[in-house]
């Protein structure tokens, strides 16, 4: 089971810090990832880490602005949120990967049920 949170409303510009943390299952040897799905619109990819945390991965839009971070041994995965911009309002979900490339929704089995993010302009 994922549990997000950390979202809320922030001016543009601002930061947040949406963090997932883990239960019932041991994440810490899976690739982890965020998405997001705003209003009408489809989920889509923000971010993911390898089960190592040395690989990263970003959407053109949120790079240089979002880092995807995981502490193991509290089983958590974090998104640093900076500068943030009207058009990243959504709702945030984090996810656990099967297979698949770390892109696509299709590829991660367990999601959680998500945090809303709300950048006012």
């Amino acid at each position: 089971q994922l549990q997000a949170s950390g979202g809320g409303l922030v001016q543009a510009g601002g930061s947040l810090r949406l963090s997932c943390t883990a239960s019932g299952r041991t994440f810490s040897s899976y690739a982890m990832g965020w998405f997001r799905q705003a209003p009408g619109k489809e989920r889509e990819f923000v971010a993911a880490i390898s089960w190592t945390g040395g690989n990263t991965y970003y959407a053109d839009s949120v790079k240089g602005r979002f880092t995807i971070s995981r502490e193991k041994a509290k089983n958590t995965l974090c998104l640093q949120m900076n500068n943030l911009k009207p058009e990243d309002t959504a709702v945030y979900y984090c996810a656990s990967k099967s297979s698949g490339s770390v892109y696509y929704s299709q590829s991660y089995d367990y999601w959680g049920q998500g945090t809303l993010v709300t950048v006012s302009s």
